[in-house]
């Protein structure tokens, strides 16, 4: 498998280490990547994580956007910037910082979510919370796109 699936709630141990689901520690490897690419979410209070292929999405974004341009220079201050590498200890786990652990609330659990070419730590209830909602939109766009009826496939 080469997609992050799936969603996993592991413990923090006393040394604040929490182990990477084996099932994504086997995506990372396939990746090429032994540890893990951390940064602060956009648009949520949690993290978005991944390997490689994280990087390779982030680089085809930012080559969409001028060299130079502030729009570029933002995005990339956000994504790689603001980006943390954590490696990985010999049984697959890794030590949250406390500057991500605040950002995402984190403090004794996290939640993995496997989101395919990425994935998100989040905070277990503060996910539990999402998970409804975002269900809730899916719904809504499904009923959106039923009610837009066939489209006509192109030549």
């Amino acid at each position: 498998m080469d997609r992050f699936v799936s969603t996993f709630t592991n413990r923090l141990d006393a040394k604040g280490r929490v182990s990477i689901p084996a099932a994504y520690r086997a995506v990372l490897a396939a990746d090429g990547f032994a540890g893990l690419y951390v940064h602060p979410s956009l648009d949520m209070q949690a993290l978005d994580a991944g390997g490689n292929a994280l990087l390779a999405e982030i680089d085809q974004l930012l080559e969409t956007l001028s060299p130079y341009s502030e729009e570029r220079d933002s995005l990339a201050t956000a994504l790689l910037g603001a980006s943390e590498v954590l490696k990985a200890d010999g049984e697959g786990r890794v030590i949250l910082t406390d500057s991500l652990k605040v950002y995402a609330g984190v403090s004794d659990q996290v939640t993995f979510v496997g989101q395919g070419r990425k994935f998100q730590i989040w905070e277990p209830e503060r996910f539990r919370a999402h998970f409804a909602a975002s269900r809730e939109r899916a719904r809504d766009l499904r009923r959106r796109l039923s009610n837009a009826g066939p489209t006509e496939p192109m030549s």
